[in-house]
């Protein structure tokens, strides 16, 4: 029961089931039921502590961390979405103002040089 609670089983995965409680001891299943004593301190372990082994508390640690990271970085996607596309509705509008400001330009004609007055 020791290797398995504190993280370093020898026959099992490690899970904190009654079944590789069993393999770990070297025991068959019908003489670990008879182990009155040891059940119960098993299950009192596992009340007290829950049936999560270190290394699977860890592993749903580091979850939680990705997940959060995950949902930050999306909502900052979202934003730099909504950033983009008010800055192209922008550009598009600048653009139409200089096609206009173009257009007007080459059709308010030429322009003539004039010559110096003659002087008297």
């Amino acid at each position: 029961m020791a290797r398995l609670v504190t993280g370093q089983p020898r026959c099992t995965d490690g899970r904190l089931t009654k079944n590789n409680l069993c393999r770990e001891a070297g025991v068959s299943p019908a003489t670990m039921f008879r182990a009155k004593e040891v059940l119960a301190e098993w299950d009192a372990h596992l009340a007290e502590h829950g049936a999560v082994t270190p290394g699977e508390a860890r592993r749903d640690a580091e979850l939680q961390e990705l997940r959060r990271k995950l949902a930050d970085a999306k909502r900052e996607i979202t934003e730099l979405n909504h950033r983009l596309t008010a800055a192209a509705t922008v550009i598009a509008g600048l653009h139409h103002d200089n096609q206009l400001l173009r257009a007007e330009h080459h059709h308010a004609g030429t322009v003539t040089e004039l010559l110096p007055r003659p002087r008297d």
